[in-house]
């Protein structure tokens, strides 16, 4: 919760007021996600089950209760092929790229330095943390449906000027803005008395108790030209302890799917849960009726010779037993449990489906063609279309307006602020790449088909703009493509 590169602002009026306020705003909205938490902690327990954040009580060995992992297994794979499909580490799977609203021949003398800055963030992004903490918030995504990363200036001296933290749910609490985007964040979490006193000195109270952690809450809220940053310690009394500005938001949110009217997302484990709950209960059941099937169920008369308490099942035991009784007999099993392999693998072949275990996994058996390849990518981009778009627009985004944010104070890249309109971003990761290789297929077969036709028919296509639209579409450097700016 360290932010050495907030924006300080002017001083807010009656910091007590706002504390005060904050606190009750943060209030009104962990009402509202309460309905959530069962939930959450049910998909949290089925899938990740040590990490159980919402659980009441002291921490115990939830993974006992766990039969069956296609679910963990399943949700981990999809974890890291977002991780390799939307940001693989160690590429470039973001750019910029010149607006619309440049004015007509600024584009070429803009590009390289456009190129600068681009490979100047990807060599920050990948001397950080960010394919480990990333890989965390991928997690809580597809369990449930909301992760959020923490994007913090690094002290000077680090390796990356760049810090990524994967913010676990249980800490937050989300609001979305008029734009259907979640804006204002608010974390609470636990800080000792010493690493408040470290940070906050000046603001502390005199009196503190030295033992235990106390709650501190740190909300992130748009002011109409940024976003407002306060820090507020709860106990004993409201104390506003820090405050300042950001030009980008430090906290990313982002969401798989959501439904309208709701503020938090839904992920693919909530959509298997009834699949995943009902599979490990069969598990449950077969291995109870697989130790009844072992060991057996045993009666004997009371016949004073034989004492049940006293009999162990072991090779080479002798069962003593009066004269003309029967001893120990087997009971017979009054059913049979075959049908639940049935059962069992149709669960298992929905919850792989559900949690696109079998279409984002790795290929195994021979090796695809170009035709198949090209129809897997299409298979995808339907699938994961509309998660995408969401993803694209409240994750890789805002993740790389906050990251060029920090670098430009840093002086890192140049003075580029990528607004939309005179800079853009360009997200370059393999899902982004299956769209223009569609139409670089689709203009392939067109410049074939006007081929055909005859010199004539082809004289009338630009064939370097077709190059160049090629080049693009296959993500080959712009330095690589004669007149790709001019």
């Amino acid at each position: 919760m360290d932010h050495p590169a907030a924006d300080a602002g002017p001083p807010f009026q009656a910091p007590a007021l706002q504390a005060r306020a904050l606190l009750d705003r943060h209030a009104a909205a962990l009402a509202r996600r309460r309905p959530w938490e069962a939930l959450w902690q049910d998909c949290y327990a089925h899938v990740l089950p040590q990490h159980a954040p919402f659980a009441a009580g002291p921490a115990e060995r939830r993974g006992d209760r766990l039969y069956d992992a296609t679910a963990a297994d399943a949700a981990d794979q999809l974890a890291a092929s977002l991780l390799a499909q939307l940001t693989p580490p160690w590429s470039r799977w973001a750019g910029l790229t010149p607006g619309p609203a440049l004015e007509p021949g600024t584009e070429a003398r803009l590009a390289p330095l456009l190129e600068q800055a681009g490979a100047a963030l990807q060599t920050q992004i990948d001397r950080s943390n960010f394919a480990v903490e990333a890989h965390q918030a991928f997690l809580d995504v597809v369990i449930a449906g909301t992760g959020c990363l923490l994007v913090e200036e690094a002290p000077p001296g680090a390796a990356s000027a760049l810090r990524f933290t994967a913010v676990p749910l249980a800490e937050l609490v989300l609001e979305e803005g008029p734009e259907g985007r979640l804006d204002t964040v608010f974390r609470r979490s636990g800080l000792s008395v010493a690493v408040l006193r470290r940070r906050f000195g000046d603001r502390l109270p005199t009196v503190l108790e030295e033992e235990g952690a106390l709650p501190v809450l740190e909300a992130v809220v748009p002011d109409g030209t940024g976003w407002r940053w306060s820090v507020v310690l709860e106990q004993p009394e409201p104390v506003l302890l820090a405050e300042g500005r950001f030009a980008e938001p430090p906290f990313v949110a982002f969401r798989w799917m959501k439904a309208p009217g709701e503020v938090y997302g839904r992920g693919p484990v909530m959509k298997a849960l009834p699949d995943i709950r009902t599979a490990n209960k069969v598990v449950e059941l077969v291995l109870k009726n697989a130790s009844i099937a072992v060991t057996g169920i045993w009666q004997a008369d009371d016949d004073g010779v034989l004492n049940p308490a006293a009999i162990r099942l072991v090779p080479g035991t002798i069962i003593p037993k009066a004269v003309g009784s029967a001893g120990l007999t087997p009971l017979a099993s009054p059913g049979r449990f075959d049908v639940s392999q049935l059962v069992l693998e149709d669960l298992r072949g929905r919850i792989r489906r559900a949690l696109l275990a079998d279409r984002l996994g790795p290929v195994e058996g021979p090796r695809m063609t170009a035709t198949e390849v090209l129809e897997r990518s299409a298979e995808m981009a339907r699938l994961l279309g509309a998660t995408f778009g969401r993803l694209q627009s409240e994750l890789l985004v805002p993740l790389v307006r906050r990251c060029l944010a920090i670098l430009r104070r840093r002086g890192e890249v140049p003075d580029l602020v990528a607004d939309g309109r005179l800079v853009a971003v360009q997200i370059l990761s393999p899902l982004a790449r299956a769209q223009a290789r569609r139409d670089a297929e689709t203009t392939l077969r067109w410049l074939e088909s006007v081929a055909a036709l005859g010199p004539e028919a082809l004289a009338a296509v630009d064939l370097a703009a077709c190059a160049r639209f090629l080049a693009d579409a296959a993500g080959v450097p712009a330095g690589l493509v004669r007149g790709a700016h001019g």
